[in-house]
């Protein structure tokens, strides 16, 4: 059983556990209350924002509303992807526990048995990674195939790196292959890749830093400039409105741009 990587659609549909109850991390459900504070901080950030520039109640409310709807979506890939990134740091522990036990001695079951334990210790009873684990167990002990869980596990998760170690491992399991080395070297590649990616993200989160300092600085010179009074800026000529319009729609693009200049993956 070859689950394929789910590939993102307009509308998506969770990928059910074999058994139990667990988690698809490619999706996530706010709460009302999430929606609706979501809503609020995305209006009252581009609402005000709109004010400063063009002193124009309508269009900051008008804008503002557009602005709250769009951060609800943005917000949720935020959490999403906060999920996902935790659960790869998780996972790395697990194939670290897992490649220790096997090395150990230990049979497939046992090894699980053993990581559950561990990664509750190292994280949390409620963590993620020990549902899972504890889910494969679970499924284990139902006479479920230890890679169709595993490969189920994948494609809920989201994650290249368990996409990639469930099809070896599956592709292992099947054809008699050493699951010892197979572990091992999986376990010391997914690992270096992760530490590796962690370097850079550490490497750019300075000019992460100033990217969202950059963000925030035309709103302050807006404010400076109209501060100081006269008529150092004007903002309500039709010369000014445009300028300004024309600034914005500049200086959005090029955020957009640059954050995906520092979003850096292997």
């Amino acid at each position: 059983m070859q689950l394929p990587i789910p590939i993102k659609k307009e509308k998506y549909e969770p990928i059910p556990p074999l058994i139990g109850e667990a988690a698809d991390y490619n999706t996530y459900f706010p709460t009302f209350q999430e929606k609706v504070g979501w809503f609020l901080i995305g209006m009252i950030v581009s609402g005000a924002v709109l004010w400063i520039f063009y002193e124009n109640i309508f269009v900051s409310v008008i804008v503002g509303a557009i602005g709250g709807i769009c951060f609800v979506p943005i917000r949720r890939k935020q959490k999403i992807a906060k999920r996902q990134k935790l659960l790869t740091i998780q996972f790395r522990s697990l194939l670290d526990a897992l490649a220790t036990s096997i090395g150990a001695g230990r049979n497939i079951f046992e090894s699980f048995s053993g990581a559950a334990g561990d990664l509750a210790v190292q994280f949390t009873e409620d963590s993620d990674i020990v549902r899972e684990v504890q889910l494969i167990q679970v499924g284990m002990n139902h006479n479920i195939r230890i890679e169709d869980l595993l490969l189920n596990f994948a494609a809920r998760s989201g994650v290249e790196d368990v996409f990639n170690f469930a099809n070896v491992f599956a592709t292992c399991y099947k054809k008699g292959g050493n699951i010892k080395e197979v572990i091992k070297n999986t376990a010391s590649i997914i690992g270096d890749k992760i530490e590796i990616q962690m370097e850079l993200e550490t490497m750019v989160a300075g000019q992460k830093n100033e990217q969202n300092i950059l963000l925030v600085m035309p709103v302050i010179f807006i404010v400076l400039m109209k501060s100081m009074g006269g008529e150092l800026i004007d903002l309500k000529s039709p010369m000014g409105i445009l300028a300004v319009s024309i600034a914005i729609v500049i200086f959005i693009a090029s955020y957009f741009v640059s954050k995906k200049i520092l979003d850096i993956k292997l």
